[in-house]
């Protein structure tokens, strides 16, 4: 994945965010900052992202983001209930409209059978709007497999999480 594609989409989602007046907010695990570094490479960001949490451990993501203890037992980091809850987390611990949350497997190791290596759960949120998934609907959540080297599947989390944002950002009714 070429930098100038990914730097495109943070610049062309910061437009939109900024036309339509709306903050974001990130919550990363497995991409480590690597969205939030797209998204503050392009001058003048601070217009529209409101804040970033690295949450690698569970621990980070049990203290800044609230996730339950309960459903990191029960469901591992890499889950769509994590990844909710991340997603939740990240919008009512900043002040942003609009949050997106990323775990996953990067590899080389940690897959297992039921979740391979290149395994990425994502969650996006919008405050006090109506999103496809029906158990809250303010929460859409997505689960993905990608292939490749460790940056190439941490790249295409990201290009996959910027995509989802502008295509969520663009659907909002105002």
């Amino acid at each position: 994945m070429d930098d100038s594609i990914l730097l495109a989409l943070a610049n062309q989602l910061g437009k939109i965010l900024k036309q339509r007046g709306l903050k974001l907010a990130l919550a990363e695990s497995c991409t480590g900052g690597m969205a939030s570094q797209y998204i503050t490479a392009i001058a003048g960001s601070s217009a529209w992202l409101d804040r970033a949490f690295i949450t690698y451990s569970n621990q980070a993501k049990v203290e800044m983001l609230h996730v339950s203890e309960q459903t990191l037992a029960n469901f591992g980091a890499v889950s769509e209930q994590t990844a909710h809850e991340m997603a939740l987390g990240t919008l009512s611990n900043s002040g942003a409209d609009i949050s997106a949350s990323i775990t996953g497997i990067a590899g080389p190791n940690g897959g297992t059978e039921d979740k391979p290596v290149g395994t990425v759960c994502f969650g996006f949120a919008l405050k006090n709007k109506l999103l496809i998934d029906q158990t809250n609907p303010q929460v859409s959540t997505h689960t993905k497999r990608f292939s490749g080297s460790r940056d190439a599947i941490r790249k295409q989390s990201v290009t996959y999480t910027l995509e989802t944002l502008i295509t969520l950002t663009l659907s909002i009714d105002l």
